[in-house]
């Protein structure tokens, strides 16, 4: 896979309660990814990015929710797709550090 192709598959981290718990609890970090990346490109994406061995990856799109906007019709926020990646024992990313 090309430079550029790993570059857009990972969109950023998802930042939520959730995730926060499962960090700690289950050494997994969540990340947006494109909505047309698979398994094996964001293993790869993010091993090569990060300098880390990934042991698994789930990946679940988010359907957008509809809300109701200022002059009272509804709009539907886009869907998108979400990876939680599960790191080797030892591996860890800090998102704190790469800034």
């Amino acid at each position: 896979m090309n430079q550029e192709r790993i570059l857009t598959i990972i969109l950023g981290p998802h930042v939520s309660e959730k995730s926060s718990i499962i960090s700690e609890e289950n050494n997994q970090v969540t990340f947006r990814v494109a909505g047309d990346a698979t398994k094996p490109e964001i293993k790869q994406a993010i091993e090569s990015l990060f300098n880390v061995e990934v042991k698994d990856v789930q990946v679940l799109n988010v359907k957008g929710k509809r809300k109701r906007t200022a002059r009272g019709k509804m709009r539907t926020r886009p869907s998108w797709k979400k990876a939680y990646i599960r790191l080797e024992q030892g591996h860890e990313i800090d998102f704190a550090e790469l800034g």
